[in-house]
């Protein structure tokens, strides 16, 4: 009787020990998430800031048929 109620605390402290590490993972998760959330925000800014660029400098281009004129 006393085995099975060690064994019973045995799995008990098991449980609780892996409830307590799943939990500071947690924590790290979601700490990596929210970096990542604003990497990710940093990143799509950039990406629209480069694209404007682009498009800007895109439209300072001779179109293909000021380009034919310039030729003629």
């Amino acid at each position: 009787m006393i085995s099975e109620f060690e064994l019973l605390a045995n799995k008990v402290e098991s449980l609780a020990e892996l409830v307590h590490a799943l939990r500071l993972e947690n924590v790290e998760l979601r700490r990596a998430a929210a970096v990542l959330v604003a990497e990710n925000g940093d990143l799509q800014l950039r990406m629209s800031q480069a694209h404007e660029r682009v498009s800007a400098l895109l439209a300072q281009l001779p179109s293909d048929e000021d380009a034919e004129e310039d030729l003629a």
